[in-house]
């Protein structure tokens, strides 16, 4: 089976296994929508401490070949400000048992889509690092810190921007031995839910994935005899339920 997108990565920021900030970041796919230009992302903190979080943005290029490489956002060629994504704040303080949101906003060129990798960094304050707190406060956090150990793991997500016309075309192929979906349009189509089992016993199945279809790109897989797939078809706002058997 062909993939499209890589899963996406979970990383760990060892800081020193005990209390400490514990934050989730919801989903690890977003999307921006052609007609929005603005995205509140909320970091909750589940931990008995704060949490101190960095958002640090990296554009992803793809290139003719597939493959792809992550590179620094960069500014407009006037000079007037960044050309993609930006997160407002970049630095959260999140409370113990809390929330806050950080709002992507995409600035610059919307005529096709775009990529970017967001990365939510939980840290220790140090004086650089612009946070809104006193060289006092920052000594006290690391004193509570230190009474015991604690592993504070950061997030990374990928963000879609739609372009501003965005539209929508799948295609799809239903052969005697493959099933494929071609993406016709000029926006990610998603493949939610994909589930593989027996015909035989339902409860056989292969671990349900996630794909995502990029413009021009296609997704197929092999009809095993036998065996029944299962996934939703989103188009952005819109979701098909969709259901292949082969039974030969």
């Amino acid at each position: 089976m062909k993939r499209l997108w890589a899963t996406l990565i979970l990383s760990g920021f060892s800081v020193g296994l005990q209390a400490g900030p514990q934050i989730n970041v919801g989903t690890v796919y977003d999307y921006l929508d052609g007609d929005k230009s603005t995205y509140l992302k909320r970091v909750f903190n589940s931990g008995d401490a704060t949490a101190f979080v960095k958002v640090n943005i990296l554009e992803i290029i793809y290139e003719a070949d597939g493959t792809s490489r992550e590179v620094p956002v960069k500014t407009r060629a006037d000079a007037s400000g960044r050309d993609g994504l930006m997160a407002s704040p970049a630095r959260l303080i999140v409370p113990a048992n809390g929330m806050q949101g950080t709002r992507l906003l995409l600035m610059g060129n919307r005529d096709r889509e775009r990529y970017f990798r967001v990365r939510f960094v939980p840290v220790v304050p140090e004086k650089e690092d612009e946070f809104a707190v006193s060289g006092e406060e920052r000594e006290e956090y690391k004193k509570n810190l230190s009474a015991g150990v604690n592993v504070m793991t950061g997030f990374g997500t990928v963000f879609f921007v739609r372009p501003s016309d965005s539209r929508f075309n799948t295609a799809i192929e239903d052969g005697p031995e493959h099933y494929r979906l071609r993406n016709n349009g000029n926006t990610v189509v998603v493949i939610d839910e994909f589930r593989n089992c027996s015909l035989k016993n339902e409860t056989e199945c292969e671990p349900t994935t996630k794909h995502h279809i990029l413009a021009g790109k296609s997704f197929e897989f092999e009809k095993k005899t036998g065996r029944e797939y299962r996934f939703n078809l989103v188009e952005g706002s819109e979701k098909k339920t969709l259901r292949i058997a082969s039974k030969q």
